[in-house]
């Protein structure tokens, strides 16, 4: 078997294989994107750029069900999900066609001598793409178009899972109009994206994936001297401070933590209760995700067998050294999960600082903001949050304390398509989506006037 496989997760079957991409084919997918940066980058408009991302927004939202189909065979995405999911890209696709002109506008800089100075920002050339399995369309939607309408080109190798994802994701592009070599699928191997790094041709290196994945790669970059973005790993803390509604910190924790059968980087997977509230929502929170259904789609297989067995190691591991299950069995049939919370967690068991990448919550109980923070903080992750507290100002106030890249208050899943994302600590560096998430790759070039 190649690489590169669609593996049903649902039902163990070898769908498709597609060969690893020979040296001839990296070697032109490299040629053709610097080719294509230096000839139609340079001479296009962002406005003219814009309106091709426009396009292929257009294209996602054309072709849901298709891509939807798609993704929910590679990686068992519940089918009502993978079509949110071309949507969702569609609109994040859109967002940066509306707003490129502006973002991208000259920055005017009030200096002591007052020469005319101002930042402009343009493309810097190729930058190569490694993008994950879990959001297949999304996490390249936020990397590549904000970069195909700043003027740079881009290299995509997507997740050995997803070639047919990937393969669909270049015809999009091309059929919306960008020239061949602006956006490059290549089937490329590990040793193989080492040369493409270290390629001078590459300009930038965009990365979500594993903390042990953007550790290789960020090595790589340094050593070639190359800017990287990385989006890692996450164990996202579920606050409940202070609420008189019950009913919703529990159903924003279950959509927190069973989004994606559990395998979203921002997942809410540790939730965090105040004592007061804390018996109430555990009985709550355990019925509903004891009431999750795979028939009715809540929740799909786990993406793969590796996956699977990965969770299952971690959650036995946990039990072996003390913890208690509430709901699950922690006994997968296939790649079958059965959504699951533990609890009795202290900080000596390896689970307290693990990511569980699945649908498995573990429960807390505190009884001070102080206690909450330190908890939350304890994590080597650091990429979102979420607070519940009625007292807005008490929750902005804990919200300082957390080490995090983003923090939402008063429920999950507040993200949007042109909402800024990422984290810190062993969640990464850089950021996506938004103004700042455009400007990542772009050459800030300085432009002043003798006066």
């Amino acid at each position: 078997m190649g690489t590169f496989a669609v593996i049903n997760p649902a039902t163990g079957e070898t769908v498709a294989e597609y060969p690893d991409a020979t040296a001839a084919e990296i070697e032109d997918a490299l040629a053709s994107a610097q080719k294509t940066y230096k000839e139609w980058s340079r001479t296009t408009t962002v406005a003219q750029r814009a309106a091709l991302a426009q396009r292929a927004a257009e294209l996602f939202d054309e072709r849901k069900d298709e891509l939807g189909a798609i993704i929910n065979r590679e990686m068992g995405k519940p089918l009502d999900q993978s079509i949110g999911e071309a949507e969702f890209s569609g609109a994040i696709t859109a967002a940066f066609a509306k707003n490129a002109e502006k973002w991208l506008a000259d920055e005017q800089l009030e200096v002591e001598d007052g020469l005319k100075s101002f930042f402009r920002f343009q493309g810097t050339g190729v930058i190569l793409g490694i993008m994950p399995w879990n959001y297949p369309y999304y996490q390249v939607a936020r990397f590549a178009v904000p970069n195909l309408i700043l003027g740079n080109t881009v290299v995509l190798k997507h997740a050995a899972q997803c070639p047919e994802s990937a393969l669909a994701l270049e015809k999009l592009f091309l059929d919306a109009g960008f020239p061949k070599g602006a956006y490059v699928n290549v089937f490329a191997t590990h040793d193989q994206i080492s040369d493409i790094i270290a390629d001078d041709r590459i300009q930038g290196i965009s990365l979500t994936g594993s903390e042990r994945a953007g550790a290789i790669v960020a090595e790589k970059a340094g050593r070639a001297l190359k800017k990287c973005v990385l989006e890692l790993g996450g164990s996202d803390v579920f606050l409940v401070l202070d609420t008189n509604d019950i009913d919703h910190a529990v159903e924003h924790a279950v959509g927190g933590r069973m989004e994606n059968t559990g395998q979203a980087c921002n997942g809410s997977k540790r939730i965090v209760v105040m004592d007061k509230y804390f018996d109430e929502f555990s009985k709550k929170f355990t019925a509903a995700i004891a009431g999750q259904s795979y028939a009715d789609g809540d929740f799909g297989p786990m993406s793969s067998d590796a996956a699977t067995k990965t969770l299952a190691g971690q959650v036995q591991g946990a039990l072996d050294q003390g913890a208690e299950v509430l709901v699950g069995n922690n006994t997968p049939e296939g790649n079958l999960y059965t959504p699951s919370v533990i609890t009795n967690i202290t900080p000596a068991m390896d689970v307290y600082s693990q990511e569980l990448f699945g649908p498995v919550a573990q429960l807390y109980k505190v009884s001070s903001d102080a206690e909450a923070i330190e908890l939350a903080n304890s994590s080597p992750y650091g990429l979102g949050s979420v607070v519940i507290c009625d007292d807005l100002e008490r929750a902005e106030q804990v919200g300082n304390q957390l080490d995090v890249g983003m923090v939402f208050i008063g429920g999950a899943g507040l993200e949007g398509a042109d909402v800024p994302f990422g984290g810190v600590k062993k969640s990464g560096y850089g950021r996506e989506l938004g103004k700042v998430g455009m400007l990542e790759f772009a050459n800030k070039k300085l432009f002043r006037f003798a006066g």
